[in-house]
């Protein structure tokens, strides 16, 4: 079960990775409009920070056995 696992999600990698980066772009082009005067360097590290604690809150929520029968 897990190999089919790891092969199913090796063969979506780019589509979840541009999947990301697209979260991360329209964030910050929202930003860019909400605040045209914004140092996008600035945002960008703190939208990052963003969905680090996101991606973290998942970590702890796996390791709290949150989707093991999801």
């Amino acid at each position: 079960m897990a190999d089919a696992v790891i092969k199913e999600l090796a063969v979506r990698k780019a589509e979840i990775k541009k999947a990301i980066e697209l979260l991360f772009a329209t964030n910050m082009k929202i930003t860019d409009w909400d605040v045209p005067e914004a140092d996008d360097e600035e945002a960008a590290r703190v939208l990052h920070r963003i969905m680090q604690e996101a991606l973290d809150e998942i970590k702890k929520e796996i390791d709290e056995g949150k989707y093991k029968n999801y």
